[in-house]
């Protein structure tokens, strides 16, 4: 419960300080690069190396690739048809396309299913949703934002992005048998720990309801499939496939979570209609809240 206070408080400090005139007005893109450069790449060495890759396991890591891939192929398809610019494509591929897997995904998780399927739920935060941002989410980004690029410069951005070489690095001290133990535990649990009250600052500093207007067709768009489709997919594939019950359950949770905050903050850095970044995340937090309350209850059938 505290985790979900602390999103609700974080948001409400993010609006508030709009309203403080010695904050500038590019503060949002100053926490984003903080929150890039520091407490992600934190995370990925924190529980990165601590992860089981068990294969049995598969059905969770593609659930974020199939939600992915099924904004990647729909929105550009509406978009092409309805005359969208690149950015507003970029930008529903990135926030619709992303499960919250963490920062709302995890003590929802926990709350509702306990300890064990809490580590499956980390397993597929991190082999699916972390893994897209820092590959795919990146290339989506710049691709839609700064047009034609050249393969070497895309793969060199994509390379050096901070949380991808967390990744990499993460992974290859659990594959070599090293884990943070002690102060440097310590540490990174402290760095990691600022993720989630920046990254809710950050989109409560760019949440403004007077453009809502303009973007509640694709507001509207964009949470539809992320609340409501997503996990209906998931969980008619799952069931005609016969997944694992206990499986399945965080796996469709999972899909029906709010945007990504990560990957909104990845479009609005990309500028890539920042302000229905904003909104795809702090509408959808708290209206996921209700229809997540009613995927519970599918599951409980």
């Amino acid at each position: 419960m505290s985790n979900l206070v602390l999103l609700a408080v974080s948001l409400l400090i993010g609006i508030g300080l709009q309203h403080i005139k010695n904050i500038p007005r590019d503060t949002h893109l100053t926490l984003g690069a903080i929150i890039i450069h520091v407490p992600l790449p934190a995370l990925c060495l924190l529980t990165l190396p601590d992860l089981d890759w068990n294969p049995s396991l598969i059905s969770l890591v593609l659930v974020t690739w199939i939600i992915f891939g099924m904004a990647f192929l729909i929105f550009p398809f509406i978009g092409k048809r309805l005359n969208w610019d690149k950015a507003l494509m970029g930008c529903l591929i990135l926030t619709a396309g992303f499960c919250n897997s963490s920062f709302v995904g995890l003590p929802v998780i926990e709350s509702l299913f306990g300890q064990e399927a809490l580590k499956h739920a980390i397993l597929l935060d991190q082999s699916g949703s972390f893994l897209i941002v820092a590959t795919f989410g990146i290339w989506v980004a710049l691709s839609y934002s700064s047009g034609k690029m050249s393969k070497r410069i895309l793969l060199k951005k994509i390379l050096f992005f901070p949380p991808f070489l967390g990744f990499l690095a993460g992974t290859l001290a659990g594959f070599f048998g090293w884990r943070a133990e002690g102060v440097s535990r310590e540490v990174l649990q402290k760095l990691a720990a600022l993720l989630t009250p920046l990254a809710l600052m950050t989109v409560g500093l760019q949440l403004h309801w007077n453009g809502i207007k303009e973007e509640i067709r694709y507001l509207t768009l964009g949470l539809v499939f992320k609340l409501l489709i997503a996990p209906l997919v998931i969980i008619t594939t799952y069931s005609f496939f016969g997944v694992d019950d206990n499986l399945m359950k965080v796996a469709v949770m999972e899909a029906g979570m709010a945007p990504m905050i990560t990957s909104s903050i990845l479009a609005a850095s990309h500028n890539l209609r920042p302000r229905l970044a904003s909104m795809m995340v702090g509408v959808g937090v708290p209206l996921s809240f209700i229809t997540l309350s009613f995927w519970y209850w599918v599951l409980s059938l």
